[in-house]
């Protein structure tokens, strides 16, 4: 079984991904986590997309769908996968499908979290860092004590340029963009379902693992 986790930034899918994986008995790929891993290898494949991240560049779909399908032939993906942050474009959709397919396999479920801009804002917008000591806070989800102020050292809280309201919003007009089209070609293969993932972790997960198993029954 092949599962895809959709989400824009701040929806939530790294927290919930590992353990909907291990609940299924699938294995978790992060995209993030592949590229590290394959420049790590030093391959030749390694060493070219080290190049687009040391220039800070989007590794272009030919090579993610490489170190994808790579990936695939290893013993450990056999049973399954959970791909997170892939596919990011419908070309890597596609590709995935193709490739699926030439193993006989065949990706059962694409699952999104849904969750409106407004909030995705104030997720990814509300963390500040302390100046001295580098603690971390969120106005929503970890507030400090004191207003502009660490817990541990007192030290004046500032926002990072990456963690700034204004760099969220072309984050996610850049995730929308891409990302939009790959909902519509699930959903034009059936396999598409949608969660709701404004509610608590727990409630979350717990429709992630039924949307699952509603494509999947014996998992």
């Amino acid at each position: 079984m092949d599962v895809v986790l959709l989400g824009a930034p701040g929806a939530g899918k790294g927290t919930q991904a590992t353990a909907v994986a291990r609940e299924v008995g699938l294995l978790h790929l992060a995209t993030g986590d592949m590229f590290r891993d394959v420049v790590a290898r030093d391959t030749p494949l390694g060493r070219e997309v080290r190049q687009y991240m040391e220039r800070g560049e989007l590794v272009p779909d030919e090579l993610t769908i490489q170190m994808v399908v790579e990936r695939l032939r290893e013993p450990d993906a056999a049973r399954g996968v959970l791909f997170d942050g892939f596919p990011r474009t419908v070309q890597q959709a596609v590709a995935l499908d193709e490739h699926l397919e030439r193993m006989g396999r065949l990706l059962e479920a694409a699952v999104y979290l849904r969750v409106r801009e407004e909030v995705l804002l104030d997720r990814l917008s509300g963390r500040w860092t302390c100046q001295s000591c580098q603690a971390t806070y969120h106005v929503l989800f970890q507030p400090p004590a004191r207003p502009g102020r660490c817990d541990r050292c007192g030290g004046a809280l500032y926002q990072r340029p990456d963690d700034q309201r204004e760099t969220a919003v072309r984050r996610l007009k850049v995730y929308f963009e891409h990302t939009l089209p790959v909902l519509e070609y699930y959903r034009g293969r059936g396999v598409l379902r949608e969660v709701n993932g404004e509610r608590d972790i727990a409630s979350v997960r717990a429709d992630l693992l039924r949307a699952i198993r509603q494509r999947v029954p014996q998992v």
